[in-house]
């Protein structure tokens, strides 16, 4: 059911000689950025002041990391309506590594699956190779909306599938698990002593009505894993703090801490300044969550009201998250028309098979630009389906 029209590779060489022809002829139009520091946010200047507290002068390892410091996450669920208590947050590097420990917790290298989502980033296709994890893909389906086709999930199902990764909001689709998708996902894993692992990176970042929490992934019956991180919540890359939240039965989530207390203590990764420092940045961040937000908002209209239903583009529905999806007429490939910006209009896109779109054609662009940047690009990308 999934494409073979990509090398393995994804073809990165021909995009990545006409990039460098385009940079070198003049400045380009990148409609794929996901850096939000290089797009015109305004950051407060005393933002990053925390980090030089001199309370991280002094060395107090914890495997899980500081209490204090997992009591401000647990915060930001409360708010959410969601009752995880700090001993049940696990402090991180990064949402990377919060795959990469959760791969090492629940899975024997070279002989255990996990399920991904296609479309979606390729990131995962890296995360599991690096620690020796078989990947698996089920596929999302749109019609009309973005669900997930259950037979693909089962057909992807082997008696080593230990754990199955959702995405929500979803990277590249902006697609939420719908309330049906997410509670046949908490029985499959319940019932086949599976794990699931819930990306949230993007859940601040609702295009239209804000995100209602899914009543199956309240006290769910599996093993549940939430990851989050402040590359996404605050809009800060640049400062490595990500979490796992575990929740579920009693039994699992207290074997899962006693096993993830060797394997952090191990690494003890995370830095001391940025744990002394989460809870101010997490309040001061809320002004950079908010501009980011309504910079989303605003592009995604502008590519509306641009190219929705012009030329047989069609933009698809986004929930959330930081890109939107453009179906485009399958007169030629994907790669010839990304080219084609490139070359002509100095203008980079994505092409849909870069997330594992199962056919063409379809382009993928960030809404983080600044606005009056996203809007030339998008008239360029018009006016190249118009001349085509």
């Amino acid at each position: 059911m999934f494409s073979t029209r990509v090398p393995e590779d994804r073809r990165p060489n021909a995009l990545a000689r006409t990039l460098a022809a385009a940079r070198a002829r003049g400045p380009v139009i990148d409609l794929t950025v996901s850096n939000p520091t290089r797009v015109g946010i305004r950051y407060p200047a005393d933002l990053l002041d925390g980090l030089a507290n001199p309370a991280a002068l002094t060395y107090e390892p914890a495997p899980f990391g500081r209490r204090d410091a997992r009591e401000a996450i647990a915060e930001t669920y409360a708010r959410r309506g969601l009752r995880i208590p700090a001993g049940r947050i696990v402090l991180t590097s990064s949402t990377s590594e919060a795959y990469s420990l959760l791969f090492k917790l629940l899975c024997d290298p070279g002989h255990s699956d996990v399920l991904t989502p296609v479309p979606s980033y390729p990131l995962f296709d890296h995360l599991t190779r690096l620690d020796g994890v078989r990947q698996g893909r089920y596929a999302l389906e749109f019609h009309g909306a973005w669900t997930i086709d259950l037979e693909a999930l089962d057909r992807a199902w082997t008696s080593e599938t230990r754990a199955v990764l959702a995405v929500s909001p979803n990277n590249p689709t902006g697609s939420v698990i719908r309330e049906d998708d997410a509670a046949e996902l908490v029985a499959r894993c319940a019932e086949r002593n599976a794990a699931l692992i819930l990306d949230e990176v993007f859940c601040d970042y609702p295009l239209a009505s804000a995100f209602e929490e899914r009543r199956a992934l309240d006290a769910p019956a599996c093993l549940l894993s939430r990851l989050g991180g402040l590359s996404k919540t605050i809009a800060l890359p640049q400062v490595k703090l990500g979490w796992i939240a575990l929740d579920g039965p009693p039994d699992l989530v207290d074997e899962a801490l006693d096993r993830l207390e060797l394997i952090c203590d191990t690494y003890l990764s995370v830095s001391t300044p940025v744990q002394v420092a989460v809870r101010a940045l997490l309040d001061k961040g809320a002004s950079v969550r908010r501009q980011v937000l309504d910079r989303l908002r605003a592009n995604e209209a502008t590519l509306r009201a641009t190219i929705d239903g012009r030329s047989g583009a069609t933009v698809l529905p986004t929930d959330g998250g930081w890109s939107a999806v453009i179906r485009v007429p399958a007169t030629r490939t994907e790669e010839a028309l990304v080219l084609d910006l490139l070359e002509q209009d100095s203008v980079v896109v994505h092409p849909g098979y870069f997330f594992d779109f199962p056919h063409e054609a379809f382009l993928v662009v960030s809404l983080l630009p600044e606005p009056a940047v996203f809007a030339r690009g998008a008239r360029l990308i018009q006016d190249r389906l118009d001349a085509a």
